[in-house]
């Protein structure tokens, strides 16, 4: 099955600069719909690397299976060396919220052509760094980072986010692994006394949900992850669980059992992608995935 490419679309004035710019991958069995729906994977890196087209493959493999568009794009790094001035969250989350809203004006290629409508159908896919960055936009962080509220007409259009391997409690996550404060915790969110837990997007509230269809969860972890532990996801899909009682019933979901690989060995795998399409299809009502309180 052919998947057809189009690289660095920028999605800010600054047109020039690759790391705000976005890839897009299309299959060419992608069925033009009338509501124009995509996939959006948004890298990880500990904040300070990686780029998207490192996940070429990745997005290859989940147009091919998903039948979707599968939308990667760039956001600026914080830098390996410290520097007087660092770039530091929420700087990352916001090049994200630039680009979904960019989103907005921009016609899918699996649209007709000539065509600009909003992108009304958004699955959101974060991994490691920037499942905390989609948790820190899609949950109300307005009493820390009031610049990351998204606008009414993109909350309409997410119908599922999902997040693997995730990093939500960064205090809990240094107690664990004290060494990462050194290595990457202190240049995204600065030397802080507090525990980091402004940031701690594992107790933050849902946005208002009024007028909108509410949006589906999935969240993901591998047992074999030696570099974020299980307690990170745990943690935030209970607290999933607890601003969605009494309507949580196929909405917000967790798989802890079907991952097998490392860290980011899991994208490379086919099951990553199985559960992501299962996902997808139950999202779009096509499928319906064991009850969250059944998985492993």
């Amino acid at each position: 099955m052919a998947v057809d490419a189009i690289l660095g679309v920028p999605y800010t004035a600054a047109a020039e600069d690759p790391l705000l710019q976005f890839d897009c991958y299309t299959s060419s069995e992608a069925v033009e719909q009338p509501a124009a729906g995509a996939l959006v994977f948004v890298h990880g890196g500990a904040w300070r690397s990686e780029d998207k087209a490192d996940h070429a493959s990745l997005a290859r493999r989940l147009a091919e299976t998903t039948k979707s568009p599968v939308l990667v794009p760039n956001y600026r790094l914080t830098a390996t060396k410290r520097t007087e001035h660092m770039f530091r969250h929420p700087g990352h989350a916001q090049d994200i919220l630039d680009f979904l809203r960019f989103l907005e004006t921009w016609a899918l290629p699996s649209q007709p052509k000539g065509t600009a409508a909003p992108v009304r159908s958004l699955i959101l896919i974060g991994h490691s760094c920037s499942a905390h960055m989609l948790a820190s936009i899609f949950l109300d962080s307005d009493h820390v980072t009031p610049s990351l509220c998204p606008p009414p007409q993109l909350l309409k259009a997410v119908k599922g986010i999902v997040m693997s391997e995730g990093i939500y409690d960064i205090g809990l996550l240094l107690k664990t692994f004290p060494k990462y404060a050194d290595w990457f915790i202190e240049d995204a969110f600065g030397v802080r006394d507090d525990d980091y837990a402004p940031f701690d997007v594992s107790k933050y509230a849902s946005r208002t949900t009024t007028g909108r269809d509410p949006i589906s969860w999935l969240v993901l972890h591998s047992k074999a992850d030696t570099l974020i532990d299980i307690p990170q996801s745990q943690k935030m899909y209970d607290r999933l669980i607890e601003l969605n009682r009494g309507q949580t019933e196929g909405r917000i979901l967790h798989d802890f059992g079907s991952l097998k690989d490392e860290h980011d060995d899991i994208l490379r795998g086919d099951e990553y992608v199985a559960l992501i399409k299962e996902f997808v299809g139950h999202v779009h009502g096509c499928t319906t995935p064991q009850d969250a309180a059944s998985l492993p």
